[in-house]
């Protein structure tokens, strides 16, 4: 049985419990495969010495992602403005407005879009400027750290000493 069973008692419909056993093994199967945040990947990994390391092109590459995702969403994702009249009016919410005047329900209903899509467009929008605002913040935070840790940990041949040889002073 591959679909949901129609029963006789007034469109009541229920699933085969066997196949509602198979549909949960599948996803659990694929979400062992889709992205992990804040985790190793099963079976291990990662361990031993290794030092933390943040590269500053990295975090400057992500930060201008979201710079130009900022830039984009201002120019492509405004319908409010989009075909703005004199008075600044977008052809949307016109056609709202116009819909309105008429009595039907769906103006309204498009200007209402209008607002809550234009409110979700600020938020992401406002989340790209701090992620990439966040981004530059950081690089130029860990490059001064990283300096100044340079300057202070070094060895008895002057070389600098790795983050993660710092754990053998405090034992």
């Amino acid at each position: 049985m591959t679909h949901m069973t129609h029963m006789a008692d007034g469109g009541n419909s229920r699933m085969a419990w066997d196949e509602w056993e198979h549909l949960k093994t599948e996803v659990t199967a694929r979400q062992s495969t889709e992205m992990r945040l804040n985790q190793l990947p099963p079976g291990g990994g990662g361990g031993g010495n290794q030092d933390l390391v943040v590269r500053q092109d990295d975090l400057g590459a992500v930060g201008h992602e979201a710079f130009m995702l900022y830039d984009q969403l201002g120019k492509q994702a405004d319908i409010a403005g989009a075909g703005a009249d004199d008075s600044g009016s977008g052809s949307t919410m016109r056609a709202g407005a116009e819909l309105k005047s008429r009595h039907f329900a769906m103006g309204s209903e498009l200007e209402n879009t209008v607002s809550v899509w234009t409110a979700q467009v600020k938020a992401v929008r406002q989340a790209c400027a701090h992620i990439s605002n966040h981004l530059d913040y950081s690089a130029k935070e860990y490059a001064k750290e990283d300096e100044a840790i340079g300057a202070v940990l070094r060895d008895r041949g002057g070389a600098a000493v790795p983050v993660s040889r710092l754990n053998e002073y405090f034992t």
